[in-house]
């Protein structure tokens, strides 16, 4: 090698990795720390039943490759969501299928376009491209869609997240209608947390053809660490997005668990319905305080803190997050933004784990009106 071993592999990068910044998950604690973790979105209930029985059929068959496309998976998302399997196409967690919308649809003369503040993914996926990154800011905290903005945006590919995180607004379909008939490119409709909110976007595959939904099994199904997500889209876009896809992107025990647990929406009912009734009534205790709120069609809560003076703002929340993580209970802070920095966000986790969330909030309280 005639380089300088100190430049190594620097000298030798593309230009699109030169700049790139990645993407930073929410803190995963080891596993010997004793924490409640509120601060990824997790589902706090275990998988159904039935997804163990699957898996160590499955065990058994590893000396073989899975089913290169997800076939059986494919059937029964489509009957699930009364679509064709031609409209389906299955990935490692919805990430992948994100990525794959950028792999197809965005480069150095394809614009990438979001909202802001919206899933920091968006972006590191378009500076991996080497694609601009277009940005449509939000007019104030209330997280309202600025329709017009979206619709006009120039972008060839726009990620459009509902609801939408980090904020948990949900837009009504009406709103998702006129941007995909008026957005002039594709249009990524990500509805991670869709399973919480009333209304999905599911309808408009039949009128648009660019549009692309992508959904996750870890948020309401609880398979955060199997990670499986699937796209829905017209036959042609799934195509498309095949094209790009990597072979065997799913291996057969996460083909199988995904299957299983789609299959037993009794579970799934059950289990949603908890943590919406988890969310009601953590949301009731914050609105007593005079906790601003955005209203949340997901399995996390947005919201405003105020000390004990009832006076919030940025100093408050952070105070209140590093609070929190002292005492082992993890929650998310987004201060990068003007919008969020007055925030917190919180998963809904188990009723105990929402009960010693409200026990030490009280305590930060009255540590504050001690001072």
């Amino acid at each position: 090698m005639t380089e300088d071993k100190e430049s190594f592999p620097q000298n030798f990068l593309s230009d699109p990795l030169r700049q790139h910044k990645p993407y930073i998950p929410g803190e995963q604690p080891s596993s010997a720390e004793r924490t409640i973790k509120l601060n990824t979105n997790e589902n706090p209930y275990p998988p159904s039943p039935s997804v163990g029985d699957k898996a160590a059929e499955e065990i058994k068959k590893l000396n073989l490759y899975p089913n290169p496309k997800s076939n059986q998976l494919r059937k029964v998302i489509a009957s699930l969501h009364q679509i064709s399997m031609e409209q389906v196409i299955v990935g490692n967690g919805s990430d992948d299928l994100l990525n794959l919308c950028v792999r197809a649809f965005a480069d150095s003369n394809r614009s990438v376009g979001m909202l802001d503040p919206s899933y920091s993914l968006y972006e590191v996926l378009a500076s991996i491209q080497g694609a601009q990154l277009i940005r449509i800011p939000f007019a104030s905290d209330d997280f309202e869609l600025p329709l017009k903005k979206v619709t006009n945006c120039s972008a060839n590919l726009f990620f459009l997240t509902s609801p939408h995180a980090p904020s948990g607004r949900a837009y009504q379909l009406e709103l998702l209608d006129s941007v995909a008939g008026n957005f002039n490119g594709v249009l990524v409709i990500d509805e991670a947390y869709a399973d919480f909110a009333q209304q999905n976007a599911i309808s408009l595959l039949a009128k648009y053809p660019n549009v692309i939904i992508t959904r996750t099994l870890s948020k309401s199904y609880s398979l955060a660490g199997l990670r499986v997500g699937y796209a829905m889209g017209n036959p042609s876009v799934i195509q498309v997005l095949d094209r790009a896809r990597e072979v065997y992107n799913l291996d057969r025990i996460a083909q199988a668990i995904a299957q299983a647990a789609l299959e037993d929406q009794k579970y799934f009912k059950e289990t949603k319905q908890k943590i919406i009734e988890s969310r009601i009534w953590i949301s009731d205790i914050f609105a007593e305080w005079g906790w601003r709120m955005i209203p949340s069609a997901t399995n996390f809560i947005f919201c405003k803190p105020l000390d004990h003076s009832g006076t919030g703002g940025a100093q408050i929340a952070n105070s209140l997050y590093s609070f929190l993580s002292t005492q082992g209970i993890l929650v998310r802070y987004f201060p990068q933004n003007k919008l969020t920095e007055s925030y917190i966000r919180i998963s809904i986790g188990m009723p105990e784990e929402m009960s010693m969330l409200v026990s030490k909030i009280k305590e930060w309280q009255h540590q504050g009106q001690l001072k």
